[in-house]
């Protein structure tokens, strides 16, 4: 056999090898939907690019606040996926048949703070009274879990009433920042995770015993059961590459959850 034929037999060999294994990674790359709260947007997008770089699946996101999404599954919307801001709505999916008994669990611990793009200097929980301020943004308590945690911490400090003129309330968490963010309001009580990469404006992260733990809850919703890039992101959110960027934004991780990210490879 002569060089260039013995060269083309080579490698007609190795593809007959190669094309098979590709064939068959191909058929177990996936693509998956999920729902998430507007306050994990940020860390979303940085695990979903993990986790489609590691495992060649595909995750598509849809970011709302948690009631508003909650509302969208029980309708009928086609997620595989819930990453609430909380556990009642999380919950209630499993309680209503929604999602996949068991597959409940906590990824992320959330945290708020007071921020200002407008004030000079700092802020703190005396800023709030400050006469120049006639705005302070918020998320929508009734449907966004921060929300809930920001009015609750002005209860705690004592100015709830006094302030109830003031506040302005964004559909979710991330129109609560941006009310702040466009200086259409000089304070906003935002989610840490927006600012926690950030320097700019001035903030105060509010001390966790001023509101409830804001415990984030996942769950397989019943049309991702057999959707196998659904199931690998459950399994990467809990691993040690995902909890890594859940505490670069400022959240709290739950280390119990996690395991070796090569149980999420296809």
């Amino acid at each position: 056999m002569t060089k260039p034929h013995r060269s083309l037999f080579l490698i007609r060999a190795i593809m007959g090898l190669l094309l098979p294994f590709l064939a068959a990674t191909g058929l177990k790359a996936a693509e998956t939907r999920a729902a998430v709260a507007a306050n994990f947007t940020l860390a979303a997008k940085e695990i979903g690019n993990a986790f489609e770089k590691e495992t060649s699946h595909r995750v598509m996101f849809s970011f709302a606040s948690t009631g508003q999404l909650y509302t969208q599954i029980s309708h009928g919307a086609p997620f595989d996926l819930f990453l609430a801001a909380d556990q009642d709505r999380a919950d209630k999916t499993v309680a209503n048949g929604l999602a996949v008994p068991d597959s409940r669990f906590t990824y992320a611990l959330g945290r708020i703070a007071l921020y200002s793009n407008t004030l000079g200097g700092s802020v703190s929980a005396e800023t709030l009274l400050n006469t120049e301020v006639r705005k302070i943004a918020i998320a929508n308590p009734a449907t966004a879990p921060y929300g809930a945690a920001a009015v609750t911490a002005l209860r705690r400090l004592g100015f709830h009433e006094q302030l109830q003129g003031k506040l302005v309330f964004g559909a979710n968490i991330a129109q609560a920042f941006q009310f702040v963010h466009t200086r259409n309001a000089e304070l906003g009580i935002i989610a840490l995770s927006q600012i926690a990469t950030s320097r700019d404006g001035a903030r105060w992260i509010i001390p966790e015993d001023l509101y409830p733990p804001i415990a984030q809850d996942a769950v397989l919703l019943k049309r991702g059961a057999d959707n196998e890039a659904a199931k690998a992101f459950m399994a990467f959110l809990k691993g040690a590459e995902a909890l890594a960027i859940i505490r670069k934004y400022g959240y709290g991780s739950p280390e119990q959850n996690a395991t070796p990210n090569h149980e999420a490879k296809p």
